[in-house]
């Protein structure tokens, strides 16, 4: 099974799938704005992701941004929200709730998830690109959350997330200062994975991708699934259980028998 997005079902994202349909890159597409967040996108990136739970062909997916910049945070205009005003208050809650959905989608997407980050990442871009497994960024891309400057506290479950990739005191100075870093910085506190000039960057993200599509399927879902719950605070042994039903299933895969049985690669 493979889902298939249609450009054309969305307002505020470009999809396009490489030849092999195991790449999918998703570009957050409002370039006019520096693809500045509204509703529409956080519902679109939402759905795009948990749709995408449902495909079983794809291996990896791209998320960036079209033009100069990945994401410029929420978009302040308040002419440019392009859904019907709230039909009362439960609905006027769950949109409330459509970034963090968004966010929670693509941190809980099945398929391997690598960010491409360059100019701008502030605020609900910043948070969605850190929801990826992997991100790598342009060295003069700026990344930072300027929620407390504007007088509301950070949120999305923003701030456990960061506290989890770099720890406490970095997390603090990001959050509560409203720290901006480039990429070269957020790759030496480990917020990003790979900086790099900004015209080697699709390289590098390709050469992200060929290392995720050149291991085995199975075990890289499988890991990914327990980095999930160790990031939850699941206690090890909850998690462990099950690694031997793990190895046993995997194990059992063509490819993995392959793998098993080829000459083994040193220094790769």
């Amino acid at each position: 099974m493979s889902y298939v997005p249609e450009d054309d079902e969305f307002a505020t994202l470009r999809v396009e799938r490489d030849a092999d349909e195991r790449v999918l890159r998703v570009h957050l597409h409002r370039p006019e704005r520096r693809n500045a967040v509204n509703d529409r996108m956080m519902l679109e990136v939402g759905d795009l992701f948990l749709r995408l739970q449902q495909d079983f062909r794809t291996r990896v997916v791209v998320l960036g941004g079209d033009g100069a910049s990945f994401c410029a945070g929420a978009d302040r205009k308040t002419d440019d929200q392009p859904l019907d005003e709230p039909n009362g208050e439960r609905e006027r809650r769950f949109r409330a709730h459509l970034g963090r959905r968004a966010a929670r989608a693509i941190e809980e997407c099945e398929i391997t998830t690598v960010a491409r980050v360059q100019g701008h990442a502030a605020g609900g871009g910043a948070v969605w690109a850190v929801s990826c497994d992997f991100r790598v960024a342009a060295d003069d891309a700026l990344l930072w959350y300027p929620e407390i400057e504007l007088g509301m506290p950070l949120t999305w479950a923003a701030t456990p997330r960061l506290i989890g990739e770099i720890g406490m005191a970095r997390a603090r100075q990001l959050v509560l200062l409203c720290e901006r870093i480039t990429g070269r910085t957020a790759f030496d506190w480990g917020l990003v994975h790979e900086a790099v000039p900004a015209d080697e960057l699709d390289a590098a993200v390709d050469r992200w991708v060929a290392r995720l599509l050149d291991l085995p399927d199975l075990a890289v879902h499988m890991t990914k699934t327990q980095f999930r719950a160790y990031s939850r605070n699941v206690s090890l042994g909850d998690v462990s259980e099950a690694d031997a039903d793990q190895i046993v299933l995997a194990r059992a895969t063509p490819e993995t028998q392959a793998r098993i049985r080829a000459p083994f690669r040193r220094g790769q």
